[in-house]
């Protein structure tokens, strides 16, 4: 029996990057997974440049022996999100796990410009998607797990740590969801409920592959261009460790805290889809000198310090 067979988990945000390699994983670890998002064939929410769907994103769930379910929702509106609901606790009375990544603002990303120079719509449309979405979401998701007195919800963040992530309203989301997940926690431990935030290292996404040239098979000449990109990680690998999490009897104990694809490799000993086991904090202290000795905070400043400039949108990452 799979680790997660008989487990009813809704991925929102499933279309592509994280959350698409994290609905596949917990495909593999045999759950029934909801893949929800915008983007359905034929119509793809995010335009012609990005066609991946979340219906292919169920196909892949079922085809790595799970049972994928894609549901179109636009977890900005409420009504669209409590039918979602409403549908979950019609086939299956219950929820076991919610995954929040909810994205939507590479279209909406000012890199390089200092905070005043940046175009206020945009960043407070930006935290309205990654911000809101995820709290009515949570909303609507929490009575369906309340009855058994147990469950989790995952927050998708960016970074493990309250430092600069280079732009002002990507950091108020990322650290914002890192919170989101704490606060959570606390109102949800009477009820046997956890909440943890988790992130990924430098992933390799559709769209980073896509930006540096490369595919899958040959990723690593993508190093060329940034030599940064060898110590990178597909998404399958953040979908090993939350499915791990997931699966894992102790996981209310981790409620309130926030954890990185590669150290939940150390603690449960999963591997990237190529066998490797990618750490993208080890990779830092050993390749930036100045960082050598700093905790991790700074480890991942010096990320973004790498980075700066070459961001082509946080779906790109998370």
């Amino acid at each position: 029996m799979k680790p997660l067979e008989g487990k009813i988990i809704l991925v929102a945000g499933a279309t592509r990057g994280a959350g698409r390699g994290i609905a596949s994983m917990l495909g593999e670890a045999g759950a029934t997974v909801y893949c929800s998002g915008r983007s359905v064939k034929g119509a793809p929410a995010s335009g012609p440049s990005r066609p991946e769907t979340i219906d292919e994103t169920a196909e892949i769930v079922t085809e790595l022996g799970g049972i994928g379910i894609p549901v179109r929702t636009d977890h900005s509106k409420e009504e669209e999100v409590i039918a979602l609901m409403d549908r979950i606790r019609k086939d299956h009375g219950h929820l076991d796990v919610l995954v929040n990544d909810v994205w939507g603002g590479d279209a909406l990303m000012q890199w390089n410009l200092p905070f005043w120079e940046n175009d206020l719509s945009k960043g407070f449309q930006m935290m309205r998607q990654a911000i809101d979405t995820h709290i009515i979401t949570a909303k609507y998701a929490v009575p369906l797990m309340l009855p058994a007195k147990k469950g989790l919800i995952v927050e998708v963040t960016d970074g493990d740590g309250y430092f600069y992530r280079g732009q002002l309203f990507y950091d108020l989301v990322k650290t914002t969801i890192i919170r989101l997940a704490y606060d959570m926690s606390q109102d949800l431990e009477p009820h046997g409920i956890g909440a943890l935030s988790v992130t990924p290292g430098f992933l390799r996404s559709e769209a980073m592959l896509e930006h540096f040239g490369v595919t899958e098979s040959n990723w690593k000449d993508g190093a060329r261009v940034d030599p940064n990109f060898i110590a990178s990680e597909t998404p399958w690998f953040v979908g090993r460790a939350i499915a791990a999490l997931a699966a894992d009897p102790s996981v209310f104990e981790k409620r309130g805290k926030v954890f990185s694809s590669w150290n939940l490799s150390d603690e449960y000993g999963f591997s990237d889809r190529d066998g490797t086991r990618p750490h993208w904090g080890n990779y830092v202290r050993t390749t930036i000198p100045e960082y050598l000795h700093k905790p991790l905070d700074d480890e991942f400043y010096s990320y973004w310090k790498l980075i700066s400039g070459k961001k082509i949108g946080g779906d790109a990452w998370v």
